[in-house]
């Protein structure tokens, strides 16, 4: 994601370690890392998963932290015509199809379910929706215009081109994010050398830039409409 690419960037300039992502949604990438996958660090979407792979033994307890609170909002495109201020605005007959990520493996996708079910239009909204394997390619498929709005992470709409509004935090479970050094790691020094580095000031900074709340943070991302710039 971009914050990550962004951080994996600056953290080569300071430090010369290459980091090499693999960006996928969560419930899958902690499936591969339980089959073995060459992982050294997992920053996922949500901490139960961070939680599970603890308990399995598979991840270097004393590593792990939050580095963020995510969030979640309705995204059009810019000379879209549909202009939906809340989630109920989306039963609106004149707005298509939807897209989430799987709620099933992904926690953006899971978080887009809780929300339209809390405001009472999961069943009505339901019969329009399609599902992305993980969150960019939710937003790719809202980008292309193959569907009329998405709800995506707010974290890529601030280097999209588009229209939101932030979902009220209240209507879904916190999107709190945490990451962990993998147990039998080729590279766990460096592992935890980037770990640091994202929860560091410069880490902070960035996360924040793309619209995350961070640990110990009371900063919220307004509930507002908003367009990139």
């Amino acid at each position: 994601m971009p914050a990550f690419t962004e951080m994996g960037v600056l953290f080569e300039k300071e430090t010369g370690i290459k980091t090499t992502f693999n960006f996928g949604s969560t419930g899958q990438l902690a499936q591969q890392i339980e089959k073995g996958a060459p992982v050294d660090l997992f920053a996922a979407a949500n901490q139960s998963f961070i939680d599970e792979l603890e308990k399995k033994g598979l991840i270097i307890s004393e590593t792990r932290a939050l580095y963020a609170q995510g969030r979640i909002v309705i995204w059009t495109r810019m000379e879209s015509t549909l202009k939906p201020a809340t989630l109920e605005d989306l039963t609106n007959p004149e707005i298509g199809k939807i897209a989430i990520a799987n709620p099933d493996h992904a926690p953006y996708g899971a978080a887009a379910r809780e929300a339209l079910q809390s405001a009472g239009i999961w069943e009505k909204v339901s019969p329009k929706l399609i599902f992305g394997e993980n969150i960019r390619q939710t937003m790719q498929y809202a980008e292309s215009g193959n569907v009329a709005a998405a709800i995506v992470a707010l974290s890529l709409c601030r280097q999209g081109e588009g229209r939101w509004v932030v979902v009220p935090a209240e209507l879904h479970k916190p999107l709190n994010q945490a990451l962990a050094v993998i147990k039998n790691s080729r590279h766990e020094s460096e592992a935890r050398r980037f770990a640091q580095f994202i929860n560091s000031e410069t880490g902070r900074g960035i996360m924040r830039n793309y619209g995350f709340t961070l640990p110990s943070s009371g900063s919220i991302p307004v509930n507002r409409t908003a367009e990139s710039k």
